[in-house]
């Protein structure tokens, strides 16, 4: 059977040409898939091979953007630079989202925390330690990656994290990491290391607000279960 090619078909089918003529918005994720890729194989066209990698994860947009660039490349067509284009892309999501979360002004509760570093650190396969530094408004002065690979009281650098505060003149700071497996309930070394970081904190008179544990679609506050 002849293979038919995308520029063959009806204007409104091309994913390019339809978002030109009518926005963006109405292309599906497979034809914004396919723009990235720009091209399928010698068996299905580009937006038939985007449906197939989505297939592959359930339609879901937030497991694509897990897939790393060894793993698109699994897909017959996709190469190395079609690969990178897509992970480029949904990381480039990803930071846009981190951003406009990042706009709150004001932390008031555990919430506002996870609001600023779900899209962040929730779905990484890996432990990221983040500290957020607040003036005596509760305003987000800066935001730090403290560690990065592992969670044990060595990996976190107390010195370093109220260095950053003094500089700051900050009067507050609040930290979190992710945990990758998914469960929530703080282990031993996350206990000691908010108690260490807590004590430091009453030295230098910089108040340790709370401590979250954040997956992707949960999180756990120290402060809220009133351990801190």
């Amino acid at each position: 059977m002849e293979k038919i090619s995308i520029k063959s078909w009806a204007l409104d089918d091309r994913p390019r040409e339809k978002l030109m003529s009518k926005g963006k918005t109405v292309l599906s994720d497979a034809e914004l898939i396919a723009i990235l890729i720009s091209s399928g194989n010698r068996n299905e066209s580009a937006v038939a091979l985007a449906k197939r990698i989505l297939l592959s994860v359930n339609n879901d947009l937030n497991a694509l953007a897990k897939l790393s660039v060894e793993e698109l490349m699994k897909f017959k067509g996709i190469g190395e630079a079609k690969a990178i284009s897509v992970v480029t892309a949904l990381e480039f999501g990803k930071r846009r989202l981190f951003e406009e979360r990042t706009s709150v002004s004001k932390i008031k509760s555990s919430i506002d925390v996870v609001k600023i570093m779900q899209a962040l650190i929730g779905d990484l396969q890996y432990e990221e330690f983040w500290v957020l530094y607040l003036n005596n408004s509760n305003k987000v002065l800066a935001k730090h990656q403290l560690s990065k690979g592992g969670f044990t009281a060595t990996l976190v650098d107390i010195r370093l994290l109220y260095k950053r505060a003094l500089e700051l003149s900050a009067v507050g700071v609040i930290v979190c990491h992710n945990h990758p497996s998914g469960k929530l309930s703080p282990s031993k070394s996350d206990i000691e290391i908010t108690e260490k970081i807590k004590q430091a904190g009453v030295t230098l008179e910089i108040k340790l607000l709370d401590h979250l544990i954040i997956t992707e679609k949960a999180y756990f506050s120290f402060a809220d279960e009133g351990i801190l």
